[in-house]
């Protein structure tokens, strides 16, 4: 990596140049994959998908069978294709990058409503390591946080730093795709953990419409929506509307989980070779802090009485304990494509976030001099924060021959605009709380702004791919990226005393191979960089240097021809400089205190083996260890995350006779030990959970009933300290039903 410097101004300019230069063919979207159609006398074909969706079966009795839409419906539990790993319309077994997409129909069957929920069944992946939370989705791939810079929707990164965060809801999701590994030579961001892209709902060619109902634990209620279709005869305007409303309470006392979310979206296809779809939605949560900071006495090992604090216990007060956000999506995806060889896209869009939060907190452990352990010591957070991010990438792709070899050509320019106002105070102390018999008198201090900064971040990245194939069967993908980032914070709390900022440049690339036998068999290796530039600054007022990593991983991929299952293996190293840790002094900051290095295998099968059978199961295992750092932490494995995980899900319908249509299927999910302290002294316990659906489907009605942590065993996801550990989700039931036309 080299150190530079680049104006804001000069970012800007840059990249209003490149989209200019492209903005003249019009704003964004993709059209339908693999379908060929004629234009003034030229044939052309689709490159990025997502264009109003239809069957998969041709457009006429007998015809060819359509490819897959990388960012439509996935035909049972197995996705063959994606644009997520290289940005093109390429087969999964020819991806070489570990990768694994839940669909629909999967998301369905477990009733997932939250982001974290929908990944429980996928490799590499640790979801909820906060416990259970509701403003937020904290998911850790290959032993890597990427709920901060990692989370994508439709392509574009939904950044959450500090307290301004955005969250969707998943009923308004297609597909969701999770790349492990790192993806800055494309995506100029994230972990090199990887990424976690959301593909959200899109018009379709066919008219259809869903309304669903439901409800079941802590007197949760909600109901849902989607419908669209042709807006016009002759086939040009296409629409599609999400509605989703939940209210009712949650496994903490006095906490509530409301939210709604509505998602327009709109295609026009003037033509067979160019495709805009506009996509919008808007969201508002109103909750509360349910992720308490709790002590390792009490939780993990019970406490000096030999108690365990309730998992139900509202560490805060029902009158000081909100959080309220409101979110905005807008933006388009813009596709056309020119000839055989030439096609361009644009994707833009605009993000908006306000949130609210006000609660009493743990963390502190029991109250100085409390032998019984039985008070707990709290303070009180407030937050205000403001997010506005302007996102645009620009996409020219080229299908070639040179002669010897064929070339899949990807140029792309990006750019981002980011800008959080953040207002955070505190207040110590507050009153203690009595674990054995609460009361909550709503009594506290009024807190003390400490924070209050402007952060404003913009990115500009250059990035090329060539997917070369070099015989039939061998295909060598090469792709190299430059980055320019600007961080400045403005401090207004001490006006302006400590504002700072920094410039960086950056570069990454990618070299991969990737060998498809005849029978579906495809071993792959690939080495990949990362380069992360990180927002805000320490407990000093100082700026952070960029997150950099190496990534070397080889696998193998397993999609026998109509057999109906997908197998991945993959083992990996990853490098990781410049990692964030909380600040030893004042946790509420962060320091960067080194290198922690990740190596570990992974396996994944997904299928749709039999008549109505589908089965999703991972296994993982890996290493953690801080490779450099202070002297308490070299050595040792980072707090919070189990070094090994496994699970199981299968899901089975009736599809012949008296019961016909209808289901059950279940799962069984298994999480390893981790550590609560960075000496790693204290152990969190493995635990065990277990899954369970039932569900009939009749003419267009399907009734279900769906269980998670059927035992409603109480466990610790994750202790990130000693007085900061988290318990898990309870039991959850939820019944819905359901009615299609």
């Amino acid at each position: 990596m080299r150190v530079g410097c680049i104006r804001p101004g000069a970012l800007r300019s840059l990249v209003l140049a490149g989209t200019s230069a492209f903005a003249l063919q019009g704003p964004a979207s993709a059209q339908q994959p693999g379908a060929s159609v004629r234009l003034d006398e030229l044939s052309v074909e689709s490159r990025g998908g997502g264009a109003p969706a239809g069957p998969v079966a041709g457009p006429a009795a007998g015809g060819p069978v359509r490819p897959e839409d990388p960012k439509g419906p996935v035909p049972g539990y197995v996705a063959t294709r994606t644009t997520t790993a290289t940005k093109t319309n390429t087969p999964l077994v020819e991806t070489p990058q570990s990768i694994t997409v839940v669909g629909r129909r999967q998301i369905d069957t477990q009733n997932a409503q939250t982001l974290t929920q929908a990944t429980q069944y996928v490799a590499g992946t640790y979801s909820g390591s906060f416990g259970f939370d509701t403003r937020n989705t904290f998911v850790y791939l290959r032993g890597f946080n990427v709920s901060d810079y990692g989370i994508y929707r439709d392509g574009l990164q939904t950044l959450n730093y500090g307290f301004g965060y955005f969250n969707t809801n998943t009923y308004g999701l297609e597909r969701i795709e999770v790349l492990r590994g790192p993806a800055a030579v494309l995506f100029g961001a994230g972990s090199p953990g990887g990424i976690i892209n959301q593909v959200s709902k899109r018009p379709t060619a066919e008219p259809f419409g869903t309304v669903e109902v439901g409800g079941g634990s802590f007197d949760q209620k909600y109901a849902a929506f989607d419908v669209g279709g042709p807006a016009d005869r002759e086939g040009h305007w296409f629409y599609r509307i999400t509605g989703y409303g939940r209210t009712g309470g949650t496994q903490i006392d006095g906490a509530p989980d409301n939210s709604f979310s509505i998602a327009p979206s709109v295609t026009y296809k003037p033509d067979g070779a160019t495709t805009l779809t506009v996509l919008t939605s808007v969201q508002r949560d109103t909750t509360a802090v349910t992720a308490n900071f709790l002590p390792y006495l009490g939780t993990v090992r019970p406490q000096a009485l030999g108690l365990r604090l309730p998992r139900s216990l509202n560490v805060g007060d029902p009158r000081i304990n909100t959080f309220q956000r409101d979110q905005a999506f807008v933006g388009y995806e813009f596709e056309h494509v020119f000839n055989d060889t030439w096609a361009f896209r644009q994707n833009l869009r605009y993000s908006f976030g306000e949130s609210f939060q006000d609660s009493l907190l743990g963390q502190l452990g029991y109250a100085f001099g409390d032998a019984t352990q039985t008070q707990l010591a709290r303070y009180r957070f407030r937050d205000r924060a403001r997010v506005n991010l302007f996102q645009v990438d620009n996409q020219a792709e080229a299908r070639f021959s040179d002669g010897f070899f064929r070339h899949d050509l990807l140029m792309g320019l990006d750019y981002k605009n980011y800008r959080l106002t953040d207002n955070q105070a505190s207040a110590f102390p507050a009153p203690d709380l009595n674990i054995v018999t609460p009361a909550y008198t709503g009594i506290a201090n009024t807190p003390t702004p400490y924070l209050i900064n402007t952060n404003t971040f913009q990115q500009l990245g250059l990035y090329l791919q060539d997917q070369i194939k070099l015989t039939d069967r061998l295909t060598l993908v090469l792709g190299g990226r430059l980055d320019f980032a600007d961080n400045r914070v403005v401090d207004k709390l001490n006006n302006g005393f400590g504002n700072s900022g920094r410039s960086d440049t950056g570069t990454t690339y990618r070299t991969a191979l990737i060998y498809n036998f005849e029978n579906g068999l495809a071993p792959y290796v690939s080495y990949s960089t990362s380069f992360q530039p990180l927002i805000g600054t320490g407990r000093l007022n100082t700026t952070f240097t960029p997150e950099e990593g190496t990534q070397i991983e080889g696998g193998v991929k397993f999609e026998p021809p109509g057999q109906g299952y997908f197998v991945t293996l993959a083992g990996f190293d990853i490098h990781r400089r410049n990692v964030l840790t909380p600040d030893p002094v004042n946790t509420l900051f962060q320091v960067q205190l080194g290198e922690v290095r990740s190596t570990g295998f992974e396996a994944q099968v997904v299928a749709s083996v039999f008549d109505g059978l589908d089965v999703a199961a991972s296994y993982t295992v890996y290493g953690l260890t801080n490779e450099r750092g202070s002297a308490d932490i070299l050595g040792k494995v980072p707090v919070g995350i189990p070094e090994n995980f496994a699970n199981a899900f299968f899901d089975y319908t009736i599809p012949v006779g008296a019961l016909r249509g209808f289901g059950f299927g279940g799962g069984v999910r298994y999480f390893g030990r981790s550590f609560a302290d960075t000496a790693n002294l204290f152990k969190v316990p493995d635990y065990v959970l277990f899954d369970a659906q039932v569900h009939y489907t009749w003419d267009r009605w399907r009734l279900a009933v769906t269980a998670t942590n059927l035992a409603d065993r109480r466990f610790v996801s994750s202790c990130n300290a000693f007085n900061s550990c988290f318990y898990g989700d309870a039991r959850r039931v939820l019944a819905s039903l359901s009615y299609k036309w």
